[in-house]
């Protein structure tokens, strides 16, 4: 009768668990119904809620400062958000069966429609207005109930931000009996090739370089303690030029798009990151940032002129001014425990 009534229970458990596991929206970690990959069920991330913030009054906040910082994902701590690499072929979308890098997380709810991307640019001026894509004031909204894969409008207003285009096709279209198909220039008079469209190139893992983070940095009195809330994030990819001849060189970084991180942290919340000193302690994405489990360095401060370090600053010297900024920060609160 034990052994009924213990095989009834863990019956039981396993589906509560599996059910749990269909409204995962990341990599499951059950493949079937009653198959546990691993000696143990991983219900700490799937079943943990997102830690609120501490709320903050006005009157309480004695002092912030506003800084964006750059997650350089060179850097072996970062690898976490860097890998797995995903690709995208003619086919699929190629994906790990376990865990994803953030892009890979970030792309596939925002072709969801989960997440809202902000333009870093005003879209009516087609990338040649200014540059402001942190404020968070442009929007590319999804109509209700509509995503990438079923809504036209949607996704061409999307596909800049995921994607980009690639050189121009060699390949002439042809008629309905194999012959090229010719334009005639109607002010010249000159024929030419009716080509292909452009391919488009879609940006996966190993085309994100950094990660750049824009937060508030304050004292709260009535803690008495110094906190700091992330505002926003954004992908950065390296800036692809084509010149005549169809010849791609890099000029530069680019920032892809600017995501509101509150709403991030339900999405990271779902998803675990890989942990090189202990297999069975994953904690997940919100949590490496909650931890700020990850290496950066300031690139801008709020500042009277509104510019970036690299204006007055370059090489080492931005460096060490990164490194001046983030000690002061450091320094308010000691000073304010100094008697």
């Amino acid at each position: 009768m034990r052994k009924i009534i213990l095989m009834i229970i863990g019956l039981s458990t396993t589906m509560v668990y599996a059910q749990g596991f269909e409204q995962l929206p990341g990599p499951p970690n059950v493949n079937e119904a009653g198959i546990v990959d691993g000696p143990w069920l991983n219900t700490n991330i799937i079943t943990k809620r997102t830690i609120a913030y501490e709320g903050v009054r006005e009157a309480d906040a004695i002092w912030s400062k506003r800084v964006w910082r750059s997650i350089d994902l060179r850097e072996k701590i970062n690898h976490p958000l860097y890998y797995p690499l995903d690709e995208v072929t003619p086919y699929e979308w190629q994906r790990n069966g376990s865990r994803w890098s953030l892009w890979t997380i970030m792309r596939k709810h925002i072709l969801n429609g989960d997440l809202r991307v902000f333009s870093p640019f005003n879209p009516v001026s087609y990338g040649l207005g200014n540059w402001d894509g942190d404020q968070l004031k442009y929007p590319i909204n999804a109509p209700a109930g509509s995503n990438f894969y079923n809504d036209d409008t949607f996704r061409d207003d999307l596909l800049y931000y995921v994607a980009r285009l690639g050189p121009p096709s060699d390949i002439p279209k042809v008629d309905v009996y194999g012959d090229p198909l010719v334009q005639i220039d109607p002010l010249t008079g000159d024929s030419s090739y009716v080509y292909q469209p452009r391919d488009t190139i879609w940006y996966n893992s190993r085309d994100i370089v950094e990660y750049r983070l824009k937060e508030d940095w304050f004292f709260d009195k009535e803690r008495s303690c110094m906190d700091v809330r992330i505002i926003a994030i954004a992908p950065v990819v390296y800036k692809i030029e084509m010149d005549a001849n169809g010849i791609e060189t890099i000029a530069g970084k680019k920032e892809l798009f600017w995501l509101y991180f509150p709403h991030c942290r339900y999405v990271f919340n779902n998803y675990v990151m890989y942990n090189d000193r202990n297999s069975s302690q994953w904690m997940s994405i919100d949590d490496l940032f909650w931890k700020r489990r990850f290496s950066s360095y300031v690139y801008k401060e709020s500042n009277v002129y509104d510019r970036s370090i690299d204006n007055y600053k370059h090489g080492v010297e931005a460096l060490r001014e990164s490194e001046l900024i983030t000690n002061e920060i450091r320094s308010i609160e000691h000073d304010l425990w100094s008697f």
